[in-house]
């Protein structure tokens, strides 16, 4: 199984963004500048290329990338567990707070029971985990719209 990329408009679409981990990163010279690429927090800030993409962890604080902003393409924030929700509140603050209008994606244990919630707080796109069916997580979305709600 492979992961499938949901957007938060109900689309599937290809993932042309590859996501550099920590253990690919020690094993690679400065990437080429016409690649896609998501870095963990630390190395994005030493290469101090913003025209990448950034993947924050969920204790990362949010306000380090408040300078540099509008020049980030896309912004991952990383779910390490299923209920671990710190992501939900990064994701609030880069969108509220800061004013964040780039792509924002959620990361690692993207599952259907979230993807309402996490599109409410201002996810563009997720990268469902790989055992996820894409049908029932473009569900969740259509449900998302429905008119009665119980939390704003």
């Amino acid at each position: 199984m492979s992961e499938h990329l949901l957007y938060s408009n109900g689309q599937l679409g290809e993932n042309d963004w590859q996501l550099l981990t920590d253990e690919a990163t020690d094993k690679t010279d400065a990437p080429a500048p016409d690649t896609k690429l998501i870095l963990p927090f630390p190395r994005w800030q030493a290469l101090g290329r913003p025209q990448y993409g950034v993947w924050l962890d969920n204790h990362e604080n949010v306000d380090q990338l408040r300078d540099a902003l509008s020049a980030i393409p896309l912004i991952a924030l990383r779910f390490p567990v299923f209920t671990d929700g710190r992501a939900y509140s990064q994701a609030r603050l880069l969108r509220q707070r800061l004013g964040y209008r780039g792509e924002l994606r959620a990361i690692g244990d993207v599952q259907r029971d979230q993807i309402a919630y996490m599109a409410r707080c201002g996810f563009d796109s997720f990268l469902l985990r790989a055992d996820q069916e894409a049908e029932e997580c473009q569900a969740a979305l259509r449900e998302m719209k429905m008119p009665a709600r119980y939390q704003t």
